[in-house]
């Protein structure tokens, strides 16, 4: 520590501080960064006798203006439902049919639809609609309970083995974690469904199980492995795979039986923005 000084070269005093010889400076802020630091404090303080700011026990400062967001929120969402009750009053009464020939509530419908779509089921379908590992792919014509606007419509309404009394029910058994059939079964069934997707595949192994096929499988994929919706059986001779189209995945689903859930919308969403899914999904590019 040494006296505090003015520099020689500078003409500033400096602050006493010497390390090395080097001494520091006792350089004032400039003013204009002085005004600014004040300037905000006073805006600070402001905006706490304007703006709600402060919590207390059971509520919080409101301020002189009362702002809320969440009031202003709910207003806005009360605009919007009162700016579009009309159509929405229209789309409730006209059919899905009637609804795709109408191009402003066509248009109206793919709207709301998109809004829905993106806020319940891209999380699992994807933002496209493109699917995933374990989620149906919306954008093809692979339809396990059907493609229409009607089957759509209703499966987004009951859900898939979800809490509706009427949901739509399928069940993949879990053959081999069940002990249903032993693992070398389980290894044929695999191959044999390899070979009916139109892919080289155990010739013996084929032979082995064709029988099985018939016996456990047939039932709900059909003698020929081409699905049935009335039961959301899906094909197995196309190239769309939910589970993975690999021989690991296939057996994977053999053994363990997956099925996902699909929630139950109709109650959480109302009557207008089922239709308006139902519409924007069908347009996707995969309904019949």
């Amino acid at each position: 520590m040494s006296e505090k000084e003015v520099d020689e070269v500078s003409g500033t005093q400096t602050t006493g501080h010497e390390w090395d010889g080097i001494k520091e400076l006792d350089t004032p802020m400039p003013r204009w960064w002085l005004g600014i630091f004040w300037a905000t404090i006073v805006w600070a303080i402001g905006y706490w006798v304007v703006y709600p700011a402060w919590p207390g026990i059971n509520s919080y400062t409101h301020g002189m203006l009362d702002h809320s967001q969440r009031d202003e929120v709910t207003a806005n969402v009360a605009a919007l439902k009162a700016a579009r009750s009309s159509r929405e009053a229209a789309l409730a009464k006209a059919s899905l049919a009637d609804i795709q020939k109408n191009p402003d509530l066509l248009q109206f419908a793919m709207a709301e639809g998109r809004t829905a779509f993106g806020d319940n089921c891209a999380p699992c379908h994807g933002a496209g609609g493109q699917g995933a590992h374990g989620y149906p792919n919306l954008n093809d014509d692979v339809w396990l309970w059907g493609g229409k606007l009607s089957d759509i419509e209703h499966t987004i309404t009951v859900g898939v083995r979800s809490t509706s009394p009427e949901t739509r029910e399928s069940q993949m058994p879990a053959f081999g974690r069940d002990g249903v059939l032993k693992p070398a079964q389980v290894d044929d069934l695999a191959e044999y469904v390899v070979h009916i997707s139109g892919r080289p595949a155990d010739a013996r192994a084929v032979r082995r199980v064709t029988a099985l096929f018939a016996d456990n499988c047939a039932a709900c994929h059909g003698a020929e492995g081409r699905g049935n919706r009335t039961v959301g059986a899906p094909n197995l001779t196309d190239n769309e795979w939910e589970y993975g189209s690999t021989r690991d995945d296939i057996r994977d689903q053999i053994w363990n039986g997956h099925g996902g859930v699909m929630p139950t919308w109709g109650g959480r969403l109302s009557p207008e923005e089922i239709k308006a899914l139902a519409i924007y999904v069908h347009n996707l590019g995969g309904g019949e």
